[in-house]
């Protein structure tokens, strides 16, 4: 019962306000809105407050940051594994996914000369006034995944910390009792369906009819939820799980530097947004929870001891 209150109250919140933050987008123009991106970014920060609710007012457990995931941060060898492999792993999954997509021909790519990436940047530089390429396109490809790295440790860090500690700091270890698979299958969706208010309105897949929109996130989010939920455990800290929220987010953009000269691509089919691009993660998935490795570190704290505000 308790258990059963504090998922109600965190719900209540989570849902609620990301909903109560997105009206004046539904109100207005949409994602047309000229404050749309800045209410995405803030609503990236309620799972967070939904937690920190149940957490100081419901449960008030003895050790409050470990059970929003924020501690423990040793042993320190653990960690720095599961931090590097945040960073890394969302990037092979992308690059991964899109070379998959070229082979299915959902996605025209070009890994060689890069022509579609020179493409979007001279017509970006066009319109500033500039009209032949700083460098060789190779070195600014190089620069882009400079960037990326710089992207995911500092610029999306913070906003992705927003997001897991609610969904895998303290959700994930609530729903671990329950076994591996229903853990990834209920909070994934609970992850995606929470993105509803933005996807309604096209985000992620312009295009796409909602309902076919929502299931493609649902599907997504239990994926690569996943693959977050295994990194928070093996680290034994929700800072993993950021890390590679934040890396993914980061990510997703190599979309634009190995896309084909005048070439297209529909987000449900192809990029970490389309079902070419879960391949990779959904078999990694499957092997970890297959191998019993999708749970917390021998060496780590028991779940129980992580969330016991449920027995108050």
């Amino acid at each position: 019962m308790s258990l059963r209150r504090s998922l109600t109250v965190f719900l209540i919140i989570a849902y609620g306000l990301a909903w109560l933050l997105a009206l004046p987008l539904w109100l207005g123009n949409g994602l047309e809105e000229p404050s749309a991106r800045l209410i995405l970014v803030i609503t990236m920060f309620v799972p967070t407050v939904a937690a920190l609710v149940v957490v100081f007012f419901i449960e008030r457990p003895k050790h409050k940051a470990r059970a929003l995931g924020l501690v423990p941060l040793e042993p320190v060898k653990p960690l720095i594994l599961s931090l590097v492999g945040a960073l890394f792993i969302p990037i092979i999954i992308c690059i991964g996914g899109l070379w998959l997509g070229s082979l299915f021909g959902v996605f025209p790519a070009d890994f060689v000369t890069f022509a579609g990436f020179q493409q979007l940047t001279e017509m970006q530089l066009a319109q500033v006034g500039v009209s032949e390429l700083p460098m060789p396109v190779g070195a600014l490809v190089a620069l882009q995944f400079v960037n990326l790295i710089i992207a995911a440790l500092f610029i999306n860090l913070i906003p992705a910390l927003g997001e897991e500690i609610g969904w895998r700091g303290w959700l994930l270890p609530k729903l671990m009792r329950f076994g591996p698979w229903p853990a990834i299958v209920i909070s994934g969706v609970i992850w995606g369906l929470w993105h509803a208010p933005a996807v309604l309105l096209g985000y992620n897949y312009p295009g796409t009819p909602g309902w076919l929109a929502l299931v493609a996130m649902v599907v997504m989010s239990t994926i690569v939820g996943g693959i977050f939920g295994w990194l928070r455990l093996r680290g034994g800290s929700v800072w993993p799980a950021a890390l590679a929220h934040s890396s993914l987010n980061a990510a997703a953009t190599l979309v634009f530097v190995f896309i084909a000269e005048n070439g297209t691509y529909n987000p449900l089919h192809a990029n970490v947004t389309g079902w070419s691009g879960w391949i990779i993660p959904g078999i990694a998935l499957i092997a970890i929870v297959a191998s019993g490795r999708f749970a917390p570190r021998a060496d780590a704290a028991p779940l129980e001891e992580q969330t016991a505000g449920d027995a108050q």
